[in-house]
């Protein structure tokens, strides 16, 4: 009984201390993409006159750094014929000092990177603004209380609209978004919720509410998904935005050129 216990033990020690070791997998490495964070946002209350555009490319699922694109071209155009220059100011990160930011006005985009061509076209999306931010204690499933934020704006009845909402703290790694629809709100008072675990007195919560398009509300929809699903399970492969690749359409680049109008506000919590 003594030498069964003991040879129990053994074999729990040895499965705690192999938990500890780094397994990495072969994983299998796809083709190199571009990748094209093309976000147009005007902010309520700001000129909109300053605007990035940041191109990079995939990298191995173990690589600490994401390689930075350099030396591309890259402009927008308006549908009145005015053009805006995108200036690179550090590796991969393109800026405009002079956009003008019109509501229901096309634009489109063109970059000349690494040979390759990269147009997409989208309008410019307005958003209601955010009317109040409420805190409340409400109950959590592990038994302990967790702070909650509500935000409230009104829907315009006159229209169908669809939003995308980011929350960024210092407890948080990175972004959380939020996809909404008017679909069974159309006109009336819209309330959206967050809570974190990790949410306390003190913390500023950052929240930037935006109007976006039917088609960015779809893509969204489809990555919020995916990066919500087994992160072992078989990927559903790239999900393909609206930048196309003008002598190859195999050859597209990841990401999704969009312009959005946005209200921000920072709450602190109490």
């Amino acid at each position: 009984m003594n030498k069964a216990l003991a040879l129990l033990t053994l074999l729990l020690a040895f499965s705690f201390t192999s938990c500890e070791d780094v397994v990495n997998l072969d994983l299998e490495t796809g083709e190199t993409r571009l990748v094209i964070d093309a976000e147009i946002m005007w902010k309520k209350g700001t000129d909109g006159k300053e605007q990035t555009i940041k191109i990079s490319k995939t990298a191995p699922y173990y690589n600490n750094t994401t390689p930075k694109v350099s030396g591309a071209q890259v402009r927008v155009e308006n549908s009145n014929g005015d053009v805006f220059t995108f200036n690179e100011t550090e590796a991969g990160v393109y800026k405009c000092t002079n956009f003008v930011a019109v509501i229901d006005m096309d634009y489109k985009l063109f970059i000349e990177a690494e040979g390759k061509s990269f147009t997409a076209t989208e309008k410019l999306t307005s958003v209601v603004p955010i009317n109040k931010v409420e805190q409340a204690l409400v109950p959590d499933f592990g038994g302990e209380d967790v702070i909650e934020l509500t935000f409230y704006y009104t829907d315009p009845a006159d229209q169908v609209n669809f939003y995308l909402t980011d929350y960024q703290s210092e407890f948080l790694i990175f972004p959380e978004y939020e996809n909404t629809n008017d679909e069974f709100y159309n006109g009336n008072t819209i309330s959206t919720r967050f809570s974190h675990e990790d949410m306390k007195a003190g913390n500023t919560v950052k929240i930037t509410h935006r109007g976006v398009s039917k088609n960015f509300f779809n893509y969204m929809k489809l990555i919020l998904e995916a990066s919500s699903s087994n992160p072992f399970s078989v990927p559903p492969g790239n999900i393909r935005g609206n930048i196309l690749n003008t002598n190859n359409a195999n050859d597209y680049a990841l990401g999704y050129f969009r312009l959005c109008e946005a209200d921000q506000v920072d709450y602190l919590v109490k």
